[in-house]
């Protein structure tokens, strides 16, 4: 019986293989990149390209094990959570008072160490950021979505820190 059971995972295993979820690459930046609209310093932009790109962008580099399944499937769904997040491939499609909110959840996640991902970092090690590394971020996304407010005339900075408590 024990044998047959495992005959049984084992052809499903098999098969599973075959059925691949669409992979997150793109060929070419967007032309709503935000580098191609905000000015992103270089060490910043090395920051996300390393710790967040992956996950919230248009092109996502894939580890060999995302060639089994159901590693691909558990990935794919992963990548399409975080690009509902924020898409820095597709930021300046978002209208004002959206990217300013979605850089304030930035500065939070990274402040309260929730980005990136636990589960990430078990396998990109150089992705985790250190003090430095944070308060480049934070000072980078805090400089622009007050930009980004006073060029739209978008709500005081108290009224922001309220949306954010709800």
């Amino acid at each position: 019986m024990m044998r047959k059971i495992f005959i049984v995972i084992i052809f499903i295993f098999i098969a599973i293989q075959f059925f691949r979820p669409v992979k997150n690459i793109s060929a070419q930046v967007s032309q709503n990149d935000i580098v191609s609209h905000y000015n992103v310093p270089d060490d910043v932009l090395h920051i996300l390209k390393r710790a967040c790109y992956d996950c919230h962008s248009n092109n996502t580099i894939y580890p060999w094990y995302n060639n089994i399944q159901p590693v691909a499937w558990w990935m794919a769904d992963h990548v399409k959570v975080g690009k509902e997040e924020i898409n820095f491939s597709e930021f300046a499609s978002y209208e004002p008072k959206k990217q300013r909110h979605k850089l304030n959840e930035v500065i939070w996640q990274v402040k309260k160490d929730e980005m990136p991902l636990d589960s990430y970092l078990w396998i990109h090690k150089d992705a985790k950021l250190n003090e430095t590394q944070k308060n480049a971020v934070i000072a980078w996304a805090d400089s622009l979505q007050k930009m980004i407010a006073l060029k739209n005339n978008l709500p005081a900075e108290e009224e922001r820190e309220q949306e954010h408590e709800r």
